[in-house]
């Protein structure tokens, strides 16, 4: 079956924080990280079925729930984790929450290597930690630029006495990286000989761009202590439908965990997201593989306009994600400056790099159409052409 990826409803008018934020309905929204596609069709026939029952009461999380999740990334990733190692919440955002709630104290410090989501920044600030900074390396290369781990630099954060988690992006928002196996490897020895407790947010896990494969941290830990939040949110485009799961192996962490889980009273989901899970990770592949093929297409679009029509700006090489990163230093303006400015007379919106914890940097969304892709960059490069 071909799906289509070319045409998309419309969103605005239909309380989407993506389209319905800005005042202006002429905007091109190619900022927050969720898709303009129609999810897999098996989803919503999942949902048009629980809808059809019309009785949306407390809900259970049935045994099939497990079956799918774990049966899902043993398949896809030879990642093998049993039912009783999953903790079920609402979202990868309150996961993470909960566990720096459950694994640090007030005053404690938790490593971030920057640029990273946005959100990592408030889940540690919120309870009461601080951010121990590794920054990611950049590396010019032929096609633009890409990123790698200063891995002296992370040690001597995580040696650090008062660190007790890093939280890791696998793969990385905004930078575009899938880590190898071998750089994680290396984050699992590191944090090991330190007792820092490594959490992995791998929400983008399944949206790796062709030659390149996730690998999950549960499968390189090797004695370093570990919780995954992961999701089918990202890749299905399903993040309204509020479901994620944490996996820890560590029945003492894991406790400690979900307590954290009921005092964020985050330990309640919907229906329909379980639905959802169900079928995305039991029917809905063959519909996955065609997003990435669409995806890649609009990076290697956006990769051949970019170099066009704003050569002087270099792109991050996108390995996995939607998600482009771009150099702006060219322009003279600072990221937020230059969003604001795109918007207000451009009518395209974009994200700037100050959020992620890089100055010089926007990041823009590729998961749209071609066609509204190209008209949302022609807005763009005509705004930025006149800062050159």
């Amino acid at each position: 079956m071909k799906f289509d990826f070319d045409t998309s409803p419309e969103r605005r008018g239909t309380a989407s924080y993506k389209w319905d934020s800005a005042e202006s309905r002429d905007i091109v929204p190619l900022w927050v990280a969720d898709m303009d596609f129609r999810t897999a069709p098996a989803i919503t026939e999942a949902l048009h079925r629980r809808v059809d029952h019309g009785v949306f009461g407390y809900v259970r999380v049935p045994d099939d729930y497990y079956e799918a999740l774990t049966g899902w990334f043993c398949r896809r990733h030879n990642w093998h984790f049993n039912r009783d190692e999953v903790i079920y919440t609402s979202g990868v955002v309150p996961a993470i929450s909960a566990v720096i709630k459950a694994l640090c104290r007030e005053g404690d410090g938790v490593v971030l290597q920057t640029p990273v989501y946005n959100c990592f920044f408030s889940s540690v600030r919120n309870n009461g930690c601080h951010i121990i900074d590794s920054p990611l390396l950049r590396v010019d290369t032929p096609q633009g630029f890409t990123y790698r781990m200063d891995f002296e630099d992370l040690e001597r954060c995580v040696s650090r006495p008062e660190v007790k988690a890093m939280l890791l992006c696998n793969p990385h928002n905004p930078a575009g990286r899938c880590w190898s196996e071998n750089e994680l490897r290396h984050v699992a020895h590191i944090c090991a000989r330190h007792g820092v407790v490594v959490v992995s947010d791998e929400i983008h896990c399944e949206l790796t761009m062709p030659g390149h494969v996730f690998t999950p941290f549960d499968t390189v830990a090797e004695g370093c202590h570990f919780v995954v939040c992961n999701s089918p949110s990202k890749a299905f485009n399903t993040a309204g439908l509020q479901i994620a799961n944490i996996i820890c192996p560590d029945p003492g962490m894991r406790r400690d965990i979900d307590k954290a889980i009921n005092i964020n009273e985050v330990c309640d989901i919907n229906p329909f997201g379980v639905e959802a899970l169900k079928a995305a990770y039991n029917e809905s592949l063959p519909w996955l593989e065609q997003l990435i093929e669409y995806l890649h297409g609009n990076y290697m679009f956006f990769r051949k306009f970019m170099s066009r029509e704003l050569p002087k700006l270099q792109v991050a090489e996108l390995e996995a994600t939607y998600l482009a990163w771009v150099d702006i230093t060219p322009t003279g303006i600072k990221s937020d400056e230059l969003e604001k400015y795109l918007l207000n007379n451009h009518q395209v919106w974009v994200n700037a790099g100050e959020m992620y914890g890089s100055e010089g940097f926007i990041r823009i969304n590729l998961a749209c159409p071609r066609s509204r892709l190209a008209e949302g960059l022609r807005r763009m490069a005509g705004g930025i052409k006149t800062l050159l």
